[in-house]
């Protein structure tokens, strides 16, 4: 293929770097694919640029804009995906291995989008928690809030997954409104740059969004704030010279770091050969060695069994590993292809040679060439430690490739301080069909990794493994892994946002924050609030109904009708007899069912639907003969689409002496 000059993207232009460019090679061939290059940038005034123009226009959109923004962009990625597969082969990864960076790497767009717009309000200021009353008259509360962050997010990405890599760090930080620069890894960096563009042509980004660097950074580090962020991912001595940058700790730069590390899976003590967990993890303990050949961060580097089974482990890996297919990745049938580099061809067999000091490589030859030519191939390669505790290489040592170490343990304990030897990991996986075992290992080895999947034969079939981080579930781990945690839905969001604990009235907190809060100022009209559209709606809008008569009838009918026969609804001793009751009360939920009946207005309108209710509470019983009221007032809205939207009413169900019987929050679908 032609070689690809790369260009960086600076500013809203597209500027090739000056002075000597660096060659990239292909991991299949060894021919020049890219030359990159980002001297002669202006650093400063690309976090200037970020700084005034990207952060503002982001800011003025809503959470729900910046997801369906995330949207768009996916969509643009899976409509030219053909073009990023195709450079994708030179990386040296398969047809299915490209598909968990590219279409992964949209998939993670899409699931932002989607949380956004279902989990963050139609707003800019996102709430943090319930109010918390801070006087005795409810005149002085405070409220948590995040705001974006008004800085630069600079993202350093690893070279084995160059697309999914870039996104799964750009949706959290675009949904929480903060423009990014972002600096792919050398080797890959063809592949980044393509995606990258696809992202600009799809001109749904504001200026000064996105920026990118496809060279060495050079002082981009020195005007970092504490507005700013860096989130790294890549080999732990990469991060550590990172995060021991004197401005990172000067101004307190945040840094969000996923690194290497030891992850480990398990073969619990129950699952022998001839199980079902046995042969599924032989299968996965493969294919975790194999995909990507072995260049993923969650990938297994320690595989742990009962020491009466590890012989029947090693041989079971041992002919799975010989029938993998080495080759060309364009090639019909290869199930592995090549490293991303000859350098990393050889960062592994030195990594191999250092583990093979107290450990004896069972499978594979890492001196041969399983494929001939100048491609970066290695075969998988398996060791044995029979001495887990006198080897602190397999602990400490990782070959990032298709390398993985087996040995044994004695007992749970055993495995459990041998899972944990590692110092913090991404990823661990136990087999076991034992719930006991499950228990007792996330006790045990939890607080050292930061994602545990426990598999058995009920999840295999629709789990998605060992290694497949989620955009919904945190990516990251403790102490070695970095300390870092990454995506996890709205958690990762908050990464890129100042939480604030804001205290004032009310009236006013519900102002900033753009939510009814409990004690502010109840707005009444005479039109009730469901002849209105969300358009017209203003938070605060209140009805308040009529009161009603609860009887001892109606509660006996409501038991006989529901079944509900509860003796503190049935029998006046019993209930007398309760601690907390003074005799007969109304049903919880007869309380709700006449409530609604206080406040619905029947006939068709804006509203659409009913869809849920939340936080309720009893909090004043009712006795036959009380009466009840309600307050139905406008919480917060929330346009989706054209068609509807979410309205969260605040229901407060009084009784004749005004004291709060109960209160809750009512959802409905609205016309917007």
């Amino acid at each position: 293929m032609k070689t690809l000059k790369l260009l960086n993207y600076a500013a809203d232009q597209w500027v090739s770097g000056t002075g000597d460019l660096e060659e990239v090679r292909s991991a299949v061939t060894g021919a020049v694919v890219a030359e990159t290059g980002a001297s002669g940038l202006d650093y400063a005034a690309m976090l200037d640029h970020a700084r005034k123009v990207g952060g503002p226009a982001l800011r003025k959109l809503t959470f729900h804009e910046r997801a369906l923004m995330l949207k768009a962009l996916g969509n643009a990625i899976m409509a030219r995906k053909e073009e990023l597969y195709e450079l994708s082969y030179e990386s040296g990864a398969t047809r299915s291995d490209s598909w968990i960076d590219i279409e992964g790497g949209a998939g993670t767009l899409f699931s932002f989008s989607s949380k956004g717009r279902r989990e963050l309000p139609n707003g800019r200021v996102l709430i943090d928690g319930a109010m918390e009353p801070l006087s005795k008259g409810g005149t002085f509360v405070g409220q948590h809030v995040f705001t974006p962050l008004q800085g630069v997010a600079i993202h350093i990405n690893a070279f084995n997954f160059p697309v999914w890599g870039m996104l799964e760090k750009l949706a959290p930080t675009l949904l929480a409104g903060m423009p990014a620069i972002v600096k792919p890894a050398s080797q890959t960096a063809y592949l980044t740059e393509a995606a990258f563009r696809i992202m600009i042509d799809a001109g749904v980004l504001p200026p000064g969004t996105v920026q990118l660097l496809v060279g060495i950074p050079g002082d981009l580090l020195d005007p970092l704030t504490c507005q700013d962020v860096v989130s790294f991912t890549g080999s732990a001595a990469t991060a550590m010279k990172l995060q021991s940058h004197p401005v990172i700790g000067r101004e307190s730069v945040r840094f969000v770091a996923e690194r290497d590390s030891l992850n480990a899976s398990i073969l619990g003590p129950d699952a022998g050969p001839g199980t079902p967990e046995f042969d599924l993890f032989v299968k996965e303990v493969a294919r975790e060695m194999t995909a990507k050949a072995g260049q993923k961060c969650t990938a297994i580097r320690r595989a742990m069994a009962p020491a009466e089974h590890l012989d029947a482990l090693e041989a079971a890996l041992a002919e799975r590993l010989a029938k993998v297919r080495i080759g060309n990745p364009r090639d019909e049938g290869v199930q592995m292809g090549a490293l991303a580099s000859l350098a990393q061809r050889d960062a592994v067999r030195a990594a191999v040679a250092e583990l093979a000091k107290s450990a004896r490589i069972v499978a594979g030859d890492p001196g041969a060439a399983p494929v001939p030519g100048g491609g970066a191939f290695i075969s998988p390669i398996l060791l044995r430690a029979d001495d887990p505790w006198g080897s602190a290489a397999v602990h400490d040592v990782e070959a990032f490739g298709p390398v993985s170490t087996i040995m044994p343990y004695r007992d749970l304990d055993d495995a459990i301080a041998l899972a944990n030897r590692g110092m913090g990991s991404l990823a661990l996986s136990l087999f076991t069909f034992d719930r006991a075992v499950a228990r007792e290992f996330v006790l045990g080895a939890g607080a050292y990794h930061g994602r545990m999947v426990i598999l058995d034969r009920t999840s295999a079939k629709e789990s998605t493994g060992h290694g497949s981080p989620l955009p919904v579930l945190v990516h990251g781990g403790p102490g070695r892994a970095g300390g870092g945690e990454e995506m996890g839905g709205v958690r990762g969001v908050k990464h890129y946002m100042q939480r604030t604990a804001l205290q004032g009235s009310p009236d006013m907190l519900s102002a900033v924050i753009g939510q009814w809060l409990p004690g502010a100022e109840k707005k009444t009209g005479d039109v009730h609030p469901f002849r209105l559209r969300i358009s017209e709606l203003e938070i605060g809008y209140t009805l308040k109904t009529a009161s009603r008569t609860v009887s001892l009838e109606e509660i006996e009918h409501f038991a006989h009708f529901t079944g509900d026969t509860f003796y503190a609804h049935m029998d006046e001793a019993a209930a007398k007899a309760n601690p907390i009751f003074d005799g007969r009360v109304a049903h919880g939920y007869l309380i709700l069912s006449f409530a609604a009946g206080l406040f619905v207005d029947p006939a068709p309108g804006p509203v659409l639907a009913n869809y849920g209710l939340e936080n309720l509470r009893f909090l004043t019983p009712l006795y036959p003969g009380d009466s009840m009221r309600v307050e139905l007032t406008v919480k917060s809205k929330s346009v989706r689409n054209e068609e509807m939207g979410e309205v969260r009413w605040a229901v407060q169900v009084f009784n004749q002496k005004d004291e709060l019987a109960a209160t809750y929050d009512l959802l409905t679908m609205n016309m917007p």
